[in-house]
This record gives structure tokens, sequence and C-alpha cells, in this order.
């Protein structure tokens, strides 16, 4: 998958760094295996993969996205803790074993692993697709009646600086994974840190989806004011921002309901996908830049640049010329000079 490669390419320089500015963590991308009759000094963190452990590691080990599996005459002297994934004891481990799972984590560690999660419940794509329009549907209208100051901050922020929320959203998408890594580490370090890595990440991971959210109804609702006729006018601030969410939400999941509908038809349906594919991509991204440059709305004039202060002239000729004396200003009418 293209989005696996280029979250792996935008790890390496981490991990590179990460092992060398820090002796005692080391951090894979990938599965790992620790040999029999080997030791490995901890804490061990592996993301997108297994941690197999047939050895002794001396300290932690951390699997985000995967399993940490401890084999018969494995030894594991401090906690074992899979982020998103399970923990499968055959040996000794000296420590907890704590185990962060659910439906998140299984697509995070099938999108990593780049292998297809199997649904529990088959269902059409037509179905999902409805189901989609209807969750984020809800998702916007909820956005728009308990959350539209934070809206407001963040449609201005995307309607004067399109591009720069964009770029900005591209970068956070990199961002995301390394950050979690880093926190993840960074924690480890430590006994009581340990013990918090899995509330860490379901803290990041909301921060994440909520600005996710964010940004996705705000460039609905963009899209949405964009297509406002002379009926649109006339609507409040309120009916109007209603407006935008509806037609902007609809017009974005309208083409994943085309594209499902379209799935049997070899031509039109795999363009209708890539358009729906492609227009999603942009106004997630950019919405979601603009929610970071606005810090969650809260900043409305982060892409505004400030004005320079205009500079007062106390001379009638601007530019001395060679000869000729520069004449001050008359003062005022009625301004208090002496006559």
């Amino acid at each position: 998958m293209w989005l696996t490669a280029t979250l792996v390419a935008a790890l390496c320089p981490f991990a590179v760094l990460s092992s060398q500015t820090a002796q005692r963590d080391s951090l894979a991308i990938g599965s790992r295996t620790v040999p029999a009759g080997t030791t490995e000094r901890g804490p061990l963190v592996v993301a997108g993969g297994d941690l197999t452990i047939a050895g002794t590691v001396n300290g932690s080990a951390i699997a985000i996205a995967g399993d940490v599996v401890v084999l018969p005459g494995g030894e594991v002297t401090g906690d074992a803790i899979a982020a998103f994934g399970e923990v499968r004891n055959q040996g000794q481990v000296g420590g907890a074993s704590r185990a962060l799972t659910g439906t998140f984590g299984a697509s995070l560690r099938a999108l990593l692993a780049g292998s297809e999660a199997k649904p529990a419940t088959p269902r059409s794509p037509l179905e999902l697709a409805l189901g989609w329009f209807t969750v984020m549907m809800l998702i916007g209208l909820g956005v728009l009646v308990f959350a539209s100051p934070y809206l407001d901050g963040v449609v201005d922020v995307l309607g004067q600086s399109f591009w720069r929320s964009f770029l900005t959203g591209l970068a956070g998408h990199l961002g995301i994974l390394p950050v979690i890594l880093l926190v993840v580490v960074a924690l480890a370090v430590t006994v009581i840190g340990i013990l918090l890595v899995p509330f860490a990440i379901v803290a990041l991971v909301l921060v994440v989806a909520g600005l996710l959210a964010l940004g996705f109804v705000a460039a609905a609702r963009v899209t949405g004011d964009g297509l406002g006729g002379r009926r649109a006018r006339g609507l409040s601030e309120k009916g109007g921002a209603l407006r935008g969410v509806i037609v902007g939400t609809a017009l974005y999941m309208g083409l994943w309901v085309a594209a499902a509908a379209l799935g049997d038809t070899p031509v039109l349906g795999v363009a209708v996908r890539v358009l729906a594919l492609l227009a999603t991509f942009v106004a997630a991204t950019a919405g979601f830049g603009a929610a970071i440059l606005s810090r969650g709305g809260t900043r409305r004039d982060a892409a505004i640049s400030a004005p320079e202060p205009a500079a007062e002239v106390g001379w009638q000729t601007p530019t001395p010329v060679t000869g000729v004396a520069a004449a001050r200003r008359r003062p005022a009418a009625g301004s208090g000079a002496a006559h």
C-alpha cells in the first residue's frame, strides 16, 4: 500500500535518530525477533509488526499495531505491552502484561502490515457507503451544534489560506505515527511512564480523530457555501452554516455512495471511485491542516498576516532635492497657531 510505504519512509530518519540518541531504546518498523540464546537490552519497540521473543529482553517489550509473543524459553524482565494488539505469553514476563485492542487497532494493524482486515459481518459496499454517509452527516450536525465557534475558526483559516492548510495537513499526516512513537519511547524509559503508554496513545488518537473530524466538517461547509445560490444568501448566519455543512457532506459522501452503486461498472465505477478518493483526501487534508493552524479553531486569524503600520510622513517633500529646502506642513486651520 502506498500509504504504508510513505509512513515507513517518514519513520526511517526517526528510527535512525532514535538509535543514535538513546542507547537503551531500540525501535524497529515491522516485525522483529529476539532469537533464543540472545539477550537484548530494553525497552524494545516495534511498530506495524509482531515482537517475537525467544531469548531474553532486559527491560520492557512494546509493540504498536502488533503482538508481543513470548515463546517458551523466552523471558521479558520488564512489562509486555501491546498497543492495538495482543500479548501472547508462553514464557516468562517479570512485569505486567497489558494489551489495548479494538476495532481501530485492527484497522491500524491492517494498514501498517499491508493486509486486509476481515470484517466480522460482511456487508455490501453500498450498505457501508450509506452507513458512512449517515455517520458523517451526524458528525457534521453534532460539530455544528456543539462546537460551532471552533468550526467557524477552522472555516476562516481554510477560506483564507487553502494551500497553506493543505500542505500543513500533508505534514500532519506524515507526522502522526512518528509523534506516537516518540511519545511511547519517551514514556518507556521510566517505570511510571510505561504504565501511561496505553493512555497516551489513546489520547493522541482521540486528538487526531477530533482534528480530522473538525477539519472535514469545515471543508464540507466551505464547499457547501461555495455552491450556494441566491437562496443561500438570504439565509441567516446559522441557517447558512447548516446548509453549507449538509450540502458539502452530501457532496463528498454522495460520491462514495455513487461509487458503491456503480461498483459493477468497469470504467465508470473506477472513475467515480478515484474521484471520490481524491476529493475526500483533499478535503480532509486541507481541513486537518486548517484545524492544526487554528489550534482546533481557537485562532481565527492564523492565516492572516499582520498589516504593516503606515509610516507618518513629517515632510511635504519625501526625498530631499539638492538646493531645495523641504518645507514643513502648515498647521491645520483652527489648530491654535498664532497669526
